[in-house]
């Protein structure tokens, strides 16, 4: 496996001075961004499908071991705040259980009989996603995840970071991060760990995109939970729309705390009737304003510069 190989130039790097470790450190990373940017026809394509499922009422799985399995439950948990995704229809199956995210359980990786044991008590099925993501893409526990996952007509995708590993040819959409041998031989957590974080960071956004949760650039469906996402909030209306700062934020109290609603209004609709189109336009802000007949959006939206 690559990512278990050594590069000799850096043998000696344990006694070089600090800086110039650093610096090697650094420039290894470079490939983290290049793997990544090689992997994004297959990125998008697990983005689209997995919209295609979840738009069918189904669950994001994420599933990992070690760091790869703490990587993908982190980002799995910011897609609530910042896109509104339901907690409900965020499921995390790490190796070890929960108590892995911050304490080591490296052995919990080679359970198998625990990863299609976890995967079936939750009875996926079609409308179901699941991301498994191990740098070696040999880790048994995750394996396992993803094969019962897919025997029971989930969708898989599956990012790994050695060419011909067994999970990635096991997913119905493999994502091939390769980015060779580490800085550090064998510690994933670095280049492979670097690029994974990326990888995931582009899907699960581009993901929430293809879900009508991005209205441009902006994220619409964030949960404002304190003072600075309250203002964010208010903030975005006032952009959107064009209106002074004021009105956005009244406005976006009587549409009930909601920045799409609120939008559709100050295009000149009701709550009730902003709602209705919203519902009818499967939560797709864009959609719900092309087909407003009251609104007229070319007066309030901002124009670039």
């Amino acid at each position: 496996m690559d990512t278990e190989n050594t590069l000799r130039r850096y043998r000696d790097a344990d006694s070089w001075p600090a800086e110039e470790a650093l610096a090697a450190m650094l420039d290894n990373q470079f490939g983290a961004f290049a793997a990544v940017r090689v992997a994004l026809p297959s990125l998008a394509m697990a983005a689209t499908a997995a919209a295609e499922r979840l738009r069918q009422g189904g669950r994001l799985i994420y599933c990992g071991a070690g760091a790869s399995g703490r990587l993908a439950v982190q980002d799995g948990v910011e897609l609530h705040p910042t896109f509104g995704w339901p907690v409900e229809r965020l499921v995390y199956l790490i190796a070890g259980g929960e108590r892995a995210l911050t304490r080591s359980a490296e052995g919990a990786e080679d359970d198998a009989d625990a990863g299609a044991r976890e995967i079936g008590a939750l009875r996926p099925g079609a409308s179901d996603a699941l991301v498994a993501v191990a740098a070696s893409g040999t880790t048994p526990y995750t394996r396992a995840v993803q094969q019962a996952a897919r025997a029971a007509g989930a969708l898989t995708i599956a990012l790994a970071n050695n060419p011909g590993a067994p999970l990635l040819a096991g997913a119905q959409i493999p994502v091939l991060l390769h980015t060779g041998p580490e800085f550090l031989a064998g510690s994933t957590r670095m280049t492979a760990g670097t690029a994974q974080k990326i990888a995931l960071n582009l899907f699960s956004t581009r993901l929430m995109t293809e879900l009508g949760r991005v209205y441009q650039g902006y994220m619409v469906d964030m949960v404002p939970s304190n003072t600075k996402l309250v203002d964010r909030a208010r903030n975005m209306v006032a952009a959107i729309t064009g209106v002074p700062a004021d009105r956005a934020a009244t406005a976006w109290q009587e549409a009930g705390r909601s920045v799409k609603v609120a939008v559709l209004m100050l295009d000149g609709l009701s709550r009730a009737e902003a709602e209705a189109r919203l519902a009818a336009a499967a939560g797709r802000l864009d959609r719900a304003r092309n087909a407003s007949p009251r609104g007229d959006t070319s007066r309030h939206e901002c124009q670039p510069g």
